[in-house]
């Protein structure tokens, strides 16, 4: 019974998250500054960590925390490389 409603609050935070990536997504590509982009972007990232979350718990797989992990790392330089070229217009000084 306890696994069921598990199960059931996972996809359904599964959904929930898939559902802001693609409203994020939206601000992507329609935000009206880079800045918005930006953080859209950020989000983006942040959200496909926590559905690797969400299903390495659904799953019962570990691979999918490092996976989680590495997307991560990936999203934050990113995202600190990108605010550096909006800023300063140039990435490596």
């Amino acid at each position: 019974m306890a696994s069921d409603l598990l199960g059931t609050v996972l996809n359904g935070a599964l959904v929930l998250a898939a559902a802001l990536t693609l409203l994020a997504g939206y601000r992507v590509i329609r935000g009206p500054t880079v800045p918005d982009r930006v953080v859209a972007l950020d989000t983006i990232a942040t959200n496909v960590v926590a559905i690797a979350a969400l299903y390495a718990l659904l799953t019962g797989e570990g691979l999918f925390v490092t996976v989680g992990l590495v997307l991560a790392i990936i999203g934050f330089i990113s995202t600190i490389a990108v605010s550096q070229y909006v800023i300063e217009g140039d990435i490596i000084e």
